[in-house]
């Protein structure tokens, strides 16, 4: 989170601009939280160039549970509920084994496997497939992209145009969780764009919804009605209650935003920031990183260490110095950099010069 954000919301805690309440005390349906999450939607959509024709939404639950969400209001687009997916790692792979227990899955390209890239051999996870191999029903109700895996730490923005692919009525849906905001991303190519926020757009327990609007109004019979787009759309995310405080604090991180300069600006630092760190891993020969330079995330960089008897060492140095949550996902082992929007340069740098140290003190 920004800090200045941080500042504001403690600031405001108590009085919301006179009015004498706490956002966390405001009725959803009164006209000053009305005000701040329609001012969140409007610089969303600015921040993002969202055409019109596209709903936003402010939803609960996280990524994950709009990973069930998602068939449950789109496979009844189709005669046979069906929906293909690019296994790109460890989410996408969640998002498809969720679709399977409402409709037919299928794999439309995965790195899953070893494979041969560029002359190099890539582990399972850390490449992706060219979107030119990538194999679409032309008949599915949505084709699944995880365009960051935060645990693999393998990014994309080849998305493709369908049409491309032999599929032009199918839409392309994305899960942008842990790279939204970072860049600038084509809405008009997708359907479908969600992220939980808590990466860069907030706080934890608010999901972000951008849905072309002739996609919506399809759900399922099972699907619960406070999980329908149709209605949460006719709505403005006020259908039930939605997660004040987060749609709070998220639109005054979509305020900070535009104060940098808008995601252009903020995708110079994010090349800035991932291009100093990457540079180092590559010059090293103490560090590993596993992934394909072609797709290597801005946002998360894992990193093996020569011996994993020396990762509790690594881990205590870098707390020491104030560098947390440094440990790698349990699912892949190793270490792991994230550096989201709101990490300073001057953070990289600081990881660079603890790195370089236990290198020399280790090497």
């Amino acid at each position: 989170m920004p800090e200045s954000v941080l500042m504001q919301a403690a600031a405001e805690m108590l009085d919301w601009h006179g009015s004498g309440m706490s956002v966390m005390e405001m009725s959803h349906r009164g006209k000053q939280f009305v005000e701040i999450c329609s001012q969140a939607e409007s610089d969303l959509r600015e921040l993002l160039g969202v055409p019109d024709d596209y709903a936003v939404l402010f939803m609960q639950g996280g990524a994950t549970a709009e990973n069930a969400i998602i068939p449950l209001n789109f496979l009844g687009r189709v005669a046979q509920p069906k929906a293909d997916f690019v296994i790109s790692g460890i989410w996408a792979k969640k998002s498809f084994q969720e679709c399977q227990r409402y409709g037919d899955a299928h794999v439309a390209a995965t790195n899953a496997l070893e494979s041969l890239v560029e002359g190099v051999r890539q582990a399972p996870n850390t490449w992706l497939p060219e979107t030119k191999a990538w194999h679409v029903r032309p008949d599915t109700a949505y084709l699944h992209l995880c365009s960051n895996e935060t645990i693999g730490g393998v990014e994309t923005m080849d998305w493709p145009d369908m049409a491309d692919l032999g599929a032009p009525e199918v839409p392309l849906v994305v899960d942008a969780s842990s790279h939204f905001l970072s860049r600038p991303m084509p809405v008009s190519k997708t359907g479908m764009i969600f992220a939980g926020a808590q990466k860069n757009a907030g706080p934890a327990g608010l999901t972000v919804v951008i849905v072309r609007r002739d996609l919506i109004g399809h759900a399922l019979p099972i699907c619960p009605s406070a999980f329908d787009y149709a209605n949460v759309a006719r709505e403005r995310s006020m259908f039930n209650t939605p997660p004040t405080y987060a749609i709070y604090i998220a639109g005054l991180v979509f305020k900070w935003l535009k104060e940098q300069g808008g995601l252009a600006a903020m995708e110079q630092l994010n090349i800035a920031k991932s291009s100093m760190l990457y540079s180092y891993f590559d010059q090293s020969h103490f560090y590993t990183v596993p992934v394909h330079p072609s797709v290597r995330s801005r946002m998360n960089a894992p990193f093996f260490l020569p011996d994993t008897t020396l990762e509790s060492a690594f881990l205590a140095g870098a707390e020491a110095r104030g560098l947390m949550q440094l440990k790698g996902h349990k699912s892949v082992g190793g270490m792991r950099a994230s550096i989201y929007n709101a990490m300073p340069l001057n953070g990289v740098a600081a990881l660079i010069d603890y790195l370089k140290d236990f290198e020399r003190s280790h090497g």
